[in-house]
Formats: C-alpha cells, structure tokens, sequence
C-alpha cells in the first residue's frame, strides 16, 4: 500500500479488507454505512493556531494525493474522513491518505 500509486488503490474494498486496514492504525474507526461509510478520526490541539496548521498540512497532502477529505474543524479539534465517492465506499487510498495523516503527529523518526 506504501509505495503503490494511489491510482491503483481506486476500488472498494470488502468489510473484511476493510477491517483489516483499520486494525493499522491508532485510533481510526469505521463510521456511516452504506453511501455515507468512511474511516474517521478525531486530533484534539492545544490552540486553534495548532488546529489550523494541522488542518493546512492536511489540505497539503489531499492536495498532493489528489485525494481530499472530509473536515470538521473547530478551535482545539480536526475531525477527518476519508472515504473514496468514485468508488462508493473506502478503498485503500483513504487508509493510505490517514497513515500520511497520522505521520503529520508522529515525533521525529529515530536514527
């Protein structure tokens, strides 16, 4: 999934798939069903100058990835969702687009 274009992610997955993907990440869980299913997850900040630029180094990823979620942004929160409309469903470039997400957050990588 690392190293896979994001273009070859663009199917649904199955809920076992699904599942799966989600066992991987801290703190991401399945929400909606049906039209509205997607994978959410809530970052609480200190400030909303912290908030926003989280929220700005998100918009800098969907962007990049041509991949954009949907954010719920209030003064010490970030709800993100990550579902894929072309393919009615999640597919693996919303669990691709959360782990970059999720790597905004993590402490610097240990030598």
């Amino acid at each position: 999934m690392e190293n896979m274009p994001l273009a070859q992610t663009k199917r649904a997955l199955r809920a076992t798939e699904v599942v799966a993907n989600l066992a991987k990440l801290e703190g991401w869980r399945l929400s909606g069903d049906g039209t509205t299913v997607a994978i959410e997850k809530t970052f609480t900040f200190a400030n909303y100058d912290r908030t926003m630029a989280f929220v700005n180094a998100l918009a800098f990823i969907a962007h990049a990835q041509d991949h954009h979620p949907e954010l719920i942004v209030q003064q010490h929160q970030c709800l993100v969702r990550w579902r894929s409309d072309d393919v009615s469903g999640i597919s693996l470039a919303d669990f691709a687009c959360a782990k970059q997400v999720d790597a905004l957050l993590a402490g610097p990588a240990s030598a």
